[in-house]
This record gives C-alpha cells, structure tokens and sequence, in this order.
C-alpha cells in the first residue's frame, strides 16, 4: 500500500504543471502557463535532470510495485531485499530530483511552490517506508524458514 502510494503521487507530481506558482500563472517540469495559455519550457539543465530523476523514480516504484506483487502472490524463493533497493533507489532518485530543484527556484523572490511539488516531497516518505517495510518482511520470512526445520514442540 505504501508503494502504491508514492507511485501515485510520483506519477502525478511528475504529470501536473503546478510545481511553482508566481503572479500570472504556474509553471511545472515540462510546461510553464501565464494568464491561461501553456508552453513548454526551453531546455534547462537543472529542469532536465529534475525530469530524468523524477521518470526514473517513477519506474523504479512501478518496478518495486510489480516485485512487491509478485512476492506476495508467491510462495517461493524471495526477493525481499531486491525489492528493498528499488524502493530505496526511487526514492533516493526523488531525493536528487526535488533538492536541484529547490535549489533552483529557492533565489526567486515572487515564487511559491505548489501542490505538485509537495506531493513529490510527501512520495519520499512513503518509497522509503516502502523499503523498510519489505525489508522487515524479508527478514521475518528468512528467520521463520531458518526456524521451520528445527523440531521445536511449543
């Protein structure tokens, strides 16, 4: 539940056009809009690397999202600590991705940020809880499989 969560709000921070907010219009990572009418935005290195982090963050929490799915449907070997470190990376990625760019308008005197930039901030949270979470579960797992084959009468 988690991953889905950040999933969710990664996919939607990445897709929406309200990072920032200033007098005439909002602007996001791909389009900026005054007084109603949409561009996108030339090429910027710290907009790029933004984009690049938040699109790979995404994939990595779909990734972790279907390894997540594909542990608890099956009773087999585990790949909870795999499953872990993707949900870490994203979140690390989303780390990278929200810093260079509250760094870049943090200089601005007439900016505010906005919802979809928050709701990339609340997705941090949630990936790295994620990971702990399958984590745990991989260790409770490891340590009832290590303890089955004792004969132990409670």
């Amino acid at each position: 539940m988690l991953g889905f969560l950040a999933n969710s709000f990664i996919v939607l921070s990445t897709a929406s056009n309200y990072w920032i907010r200033y007098s005439g219009g909002h602007s996001g990572l791909w389009q900026e809009c005054n007084e109603g009418i949409c561009s996108n935005i030339p090429c910027d290195s710290t907009l790029a690397v933004t984009g690049a982090c938040m699109v790979l963050a995404a994939g990595c929490g779909i990734m972790g999202l279907v390894m997540g799915l594909r542990l608890l449907c099956s009773e087999g070997y585990s790949r909870g600590q795999t499953t872990c470190a993707v949900f870490f990376i994203s979140g690390l990625l989303l780390l990278i991705a929200l810093t260079v760019y509250t760094v870049k308008n943090a200089w601005k005197d007439d900016v505010f940020y906005s919802w979809s930039y928050f709701w990339g901030w609340l997705a941090l949270p949630f990936s790295i809880l994620a990971g702990f979470c399958f984590l745990l579960a991989d260790m409770i797992m490891q340590s009832t499989d290590a303890i089955s084959g004792f004969p132990v009468c409670l």
